[in-house]
């Protein structure tokens, strides 16, 4: 199985820590090894070709924390043009040199899972799932809170129950608080992770079919002989900005997905951060030098600079010193962080 690793983001919603110029999965948020990095030894594990696609912005970052690519692996966009692009751009380079009916994983590089085991047996599942059926298939994760964060994944018919292999009734991208809870209520639903498994041949039967406009867009990049000259960027940089579970996914007539067996966060707020990184008896993680907290519980402090921090007396909080700025935030409404760092950026 190929595997493409999607390194992109904005970087706004763990802002000061995450910038446009060095978003998140730069960044060592959980552990000594950057997100980007636990990404690819998770990809490690599914197969011995390993594909990054990232924005020339961050390029050179990326192959710094990945010398063990060689410079072939590296698919480098001239500008941000959604995932759906982003898809259709890597289907196009595989499709020059591997067999189209060889499974590919598509995942993210911004994700934190532990079970890394679990993680390569659902997608060992899915990619014989997609290889049986042709069809591209998804992986599911069972919902414990009525998200309106995340796409779901409507499971109807059952192709193999004890693996927990479905058919794909619907796909609804971020519902309102009332309908994810019935969604919650039904059981019948899974967040959608944004994984996909399918060969090129399977992506493009169903774009033919779903999203006949993403067929075109592949056929103009595969109609132009050298990937990343001038006129092939030019044509990338032509196409428009599209997110594919809305591009292609919501559209599929023909999907299967897997329930995951592994642990799963995007990591979109502090509080996501707060809850999988080490904590002391009081529920507190500190980073970094000259922190000085008395009678604090619950907190997430990370200082990145020389000055001191003190915090006294607060709980539920998140303070985060950088060079780019400070936040203090109460932890539970730490997701809006991303509404200050788009005004700073505008």
């Amino acid at each position: 199985m190929i595997t493409v690793i999607i390194a992109g983001g904005s970087g706004t919603r763990l802002w000061p820590l995450s910038t446009p110029n060095y978003p998140k999965h730069l960044l060592k948020l959980t552990g000594e090894r950057t997100m980007l990095q636990t990404a690819y030894d998770r990809a490690s594990k599914l197969g011995n070709t390993i594909y990054v696609v990232t924005e020339s912005s961050h390029a050179d970052f990326v192959r710094q924390q990945l010398p063990e690519l060689p410079e072939s692996a590296f698919l480098i966009e001239p500008g941000r043009r959604g995932t759906a692009h982003c898809i259709v751009f890597a289907l196009d380079v595989i499709s020059r040199t591997h067999d189209k009916n060889e499974p590919i994983a598509f995942i993210h590089s911004d994700h934190h899972v532990r079970d890394i085991g679990g993680f390569a047996r659902s997608f060992a599942l899915a990619a014989e799932v997609s290889q049986a059926n042709k069809q591209i298939t998804l992986i599911g994760i069972e919902p414990t809170f009525p998200s309106i964060g995340f796409g779901y994944i409507k499971r109807d018919g059952v192709i193999n129950a004890s693996n927990g292999v479905y058919k794909v009734e619907s796909f609804k991208e971020k519902p309102d608080y009332e309908t994810a809870t019935g969604y919650l209520a039904s059981g019948n639903y899974l967040w959608n992770c944004g994984y996909f498994v399918g060969s090129v041949n399977t992506f493009l039967n169903e774009m033919k079919v779903s999203a006949p406009d993403l067929q075109a867009d592949f056929d103009s990049l595969a109609a132009i002989n050298e990937v990343g000259s001038e006129q092939y960027n030019n044509a990338y940089l032509a196409l428009d900005n599209q997110v594919i579970d809305i591009a292609l996914i919501e559209k599929a007539k023909s999907l299967a997905v897997v329930s995951a067996s592994f642990d799963w966060m995007d990591i979109g707020s502090f509080k996501d951060l707060h809850d999988v990184v080490p904590q002391d008896e009081s529920g507190n993680y500190f980073n970094g030098n000259n922190i000085h907290a008395i009678d604090v519980a619950n907190v997430y402090i990370r200082n990145e600079e020389d000055k001191p921090i003190a915090v006294i007396g607060l709980d539920n909080i998140v303070v985060v010193n950088t060079s780019d700025g400070i936040l203090v935030s109460r932890k539970d409404v730490s997701h809006r962080t991303g509404e200050v760092a788009k005004k700073l950026q505008a």
